[in-house]
């Protein structure tokens, strides 16, 4: 096992609920470290970047309106097999799919507004570091 660095995003949704304290706090729980944390609000360019595999799809504008709709909380989170690990505090994607127990299967209601963003490999979250901490 190895340390490492992930990118991890609270979305506007966790924001807006009240619920950034309880995840940080499931994150720290776990044994993560969080290295660096912003607050920030996100564009359309940033956006078409971030999720450049899915700019083309029809349901894309329908992201840009919910990631512009409000802050979101960037951080580098740190530890043993962070980016596996944090995949896993999460939860599936897709809401109705997400265990209980993990970050979206307790508190997701939709997969468009599900609360995170995390890295999905050592390769992608060093892009995403870069993107979001410049």
């Amino acid at each position: 096992m190895a340390i490492e660095k992930t990118y991890i995003m609270l979305k506007p949704d966790c924001i807006k609920r009240g619920l950034m304290g309880e995840v940080i706090s499931r994150i720290e729980k776990k044994g993560y470290k969080i290295v660096d944390a912003k607050m920030m609000c996100l564009d359309e360019t940033v956006l078409r970047e971030h999720y450049a595999h899915i700019v083309d799809k029809p349901f894309f504008p329908e992201i840009v309106e919910y990631m512009t709709s409000g802050p979101v909380l960037a951080m580098i989170v740190e530890g043993e097999s962070a980016v596996k690990g944090m995949r896993i505090l999460m939860g599936a994607t897709k809401f109705e799919e997400a265990a209980a127990g993990t970050i979206r299967g307790d508190f997701a209601f939709c997969t468009t507004e599900n609360l995170i963003h995390g890295s999905d490999s050592a390769e992608n979250a060093e892009i995403e570091i870069n993107r979001f901490f410049k």
